[in-house]
């Protein structure tokens, strides 16, 4: 593995790992978890998402600058999903006539 490739090997310890996970967020779903039902399947959700990155799209063996740029998306998403979250916690705060 030191030619910079991920072996199928790895492939399948990851896609055996994301079934797993997959079981898990359907075994969680179904767990009176009151507010934490939210957090745990957005942990697994995101535990999810960085593994089908780095070995999926090949991150972990990319160049820096690919790292870059997919940090860089990661971060334009945070941005957007800022700006509707600043619209949708603020609906509301002023009194409109009508309404």
């Amino acid at each position: 593995m030191s030619s910079g490739t991920v072996g199928v090997r790895a492939y399948a310890t990851v896609a055996l790992v994301l079934l797993a996970l997959t079981g898990l967020t359907v075994g969680v779903a179904l767990l009176p978890l009151g507010p934490w039902h939210t957090p745990i399947a957005l942990g697994i959700a995101a535990t999810k998402a960085i593994l089908i990155g780095l070995y999926f799209m090949h991150l972990r063996v990319s160049p820096p600058v690919n790292r870059l740029a997919a940090l860089a998306g990661l971060f334009w998403l945070a941005i957007l999903l800022a700006g509707t979250l600043d619209d949708v916690v603020t609906r509301g705060w002023l009194p409109i006539p009508g309404k």
